[in-house]
């Protein structure tokens, strides 16, 4: 399980030196040390477990989401997580993989975010149409339709049949949260996918 240092502080207020029997602990095993002030008492603990513990308020989006949900071929094993008005990318590297943190507008941070509770722990992670959304509004501003389709297919590598899965019109309340160029374009596309399939 997760410890804070604040709830280790509690659990050994009868030592004299929490901070030196706190560590005498992380070298014997108990705990293995996450961040400053974070603390895991199991090896195995899945790194997913821990995103939204080690910076928040956070979600899992971009990659690690687009693969969590079959949308990408790849198996990302980044660990890529939303969070907003931070202003810059914060990025950890732990024995329990690896952690980026990336800005989207406050505006578009609180909507569609799955929560899920597993063995104790509770991790956020973007829907599936919200992870296309916060992908492409980070990359880089795109000026027109065709570029939007290399981007999407040929960049990101998103699987065609698995887009076609995505509620358009989820997608279509979030779009305008973010003001985004990129996000404008994948309205124009999600209409002309439409009108093909009309």
């Amino acid at each position: 399980m997760v410890k804070t240092f604040s709830e280790l502080k509690i659990k050994y207020k009868e030592y004299s030196d929490i901070k030196g029997k706190i560590m005498r602990e992380v070298k014997k095993g108990t705990y293995t040390k996450v961040i400053r002030g974070l603390y895991e008492t199991s090896l195995s603990t899945p790194g997913y477990y821990l995103s939204s513990y080690i910076y928040g308020p956070s979600y899992l989006s971009f990659e690690y989401a687009l693969s969590f949900y079959g949308l990408i071929p790849e198996r990302v094993t980044v660990y890529t997580s939303a969070t907003y008005n931070k202003r810059r990318t914060k990025k950890y590297n732990t024995f329990f993989g690896r952690y980026i943190y990336k800005d989207i507008p406050k505006t578009a941070y609180p909507y569609d975010i799955e929560v899920f509770e597993e063995n104790g722990y509770i991790y956020h992670i973007a829907s599936k149409e919200k992870a296309v959304c916060d992908i492409l509004y980070d990359r880089k501003t795109i000026t027109s339709l065709k570029q939007f389709k290399k981007l999407l297919f040929d960049d990101l590598r998103i699987d065609l049949t698995a887009f076609k899965t995505l509620d358009f019109d989820k997608i279509r309340t979030l779009i305008p949260k973010y003001k985004s160029k990129n996000l404008n374009f994948f309205m124009k596309y999600i209409m002309e996918v439409q009108d093909e399939d009309n």
